[in-house]
């Protein structure tokens, strides 16, 4: 057996799925706790802790896997994707494609003991992640797909929980589109020289010179969307602490972004992790003092 061989294979797996890369795991991630943690009152079993955090990173990397094989021929183009596996032609398609029905078959694998409203949903989830790549070609906002793709584990989760998806699940994924828009046009910003050549439509090409202001406003709705729940849910001070520190966050992406310069849209959108984590925080800190306070709520 040809052990070389074989690290050399699953090197150029990792790759494909971007494990190299965790952002887009955590940014998947952060949005699904926030709905486990909500729906379970801030006491979620880590049991489904551990099975939505995998099943994320499972999802993720068959959606990048997808990604590539609808992109191929745009990613010839495009300097920071030209090396890709399956770009270079170093993975094939059918080999890609196997790879990523095997990654949707674990992560479905994961939830088989949940209800069926959870299978129902993650069906819904998967076709989100496989047909995001190809709404490139043809939506004027693709980031706001992308923010229905990516979001899908909050209504999940609340299904998971409580066997039913309340309103508020759906605001809140409405709050993950609208963070998706800000943060994936910080990052088309990136490449919008290279798919203004290609073809590719993005809202970075959308917004045209008004993609600043429209990162901000998407920021804005976001924010006002999750203190809307936060008040909702009658969340105390640590919440607000989280979502403003947050707040401080996106008014430094906007410093980063107004000169449009590769490096600085780049920065914000990366930044965006800790944005998705503040929240977070905030959130699980504000259930932690409660259920402390008044243990048998």
């Amino acid at each position: 057996m040809n052990w070389s061989a074989i690290a050399e294979r699953l090197t150029l797996y990792e790759r494909l799925m971007r494990l190299h890369k965790p952002i887009g795991t955590l940014l998947l991630l952060w949005p699904t706790f926030w709905g486990l943690w909500i729906a379970a009152d801030g006491r979620p079993s880590w049991w489904l802790v551990w099975i939505f955090a995998f099943g994320t990173l499972l999802m993720r990397s068959a959606g990048c896997v997808m990604n590539d094989y609808a992109d191929i021929d745009f990613d010839r183009h495009v300097k920071r994707t030209a090396d890709r596996p399956l770009t270079t032609g170093r993975v094939g398609r059918r080999e890609a494609v196997a790879l990523a029905l095997i990654l949707s078959a674990c992560s479905f694998m994961l939830i088989i003991k949940l209800s069926p409203l959870v299978w129902g949903l993650s069906v819904v989830a998967l076709f989100l992640a496989v047909s995001y790549p190809f709404t490139k070609r043809f939506l004027a906002l693709p980031q706001a797909y992308l923010g229905v793709a990516f979001g899908f584990g909050i209504p999940m989760s609340f299904a998971a929980v409580l066997d039913r998806v309340p309103p508020a699940a759906w605001l809140l994924l409405a709050a993950n589109v609208f963070w998706a828009i800000a943060y994936d046009t910080e990052y088309a910003m990136v490449d919008r020289d290279d798919d203004l050549k290609i073809g590719i439509r993005t809202s970075a090409i959308t917004f045209g010179a008004f993609d600043v202001t429209a990162v901000m406003l998407s920021y804005t709705v976001t924010f006002a969307i999750l203190a809307w729940i936060g008040l909702e849910w009658r969340m105390g001070p640590l919440y607000f602490a989280g979502l403003c520190t947050a707040m401080g966050m996106a008014l430094h992406h906007n410093a980063l972004i107004r000169e449009r310069s590769r490096e600085g849209c780049f920065k914000a959108f990366m930044h965006n992790n800790w944005l998705g984590a503040a929240i977070f925080v905030g959130l699980a800190a504000d259930y932690a003092v409660r259920l402390r306070a008044w243990p048998g709520a």
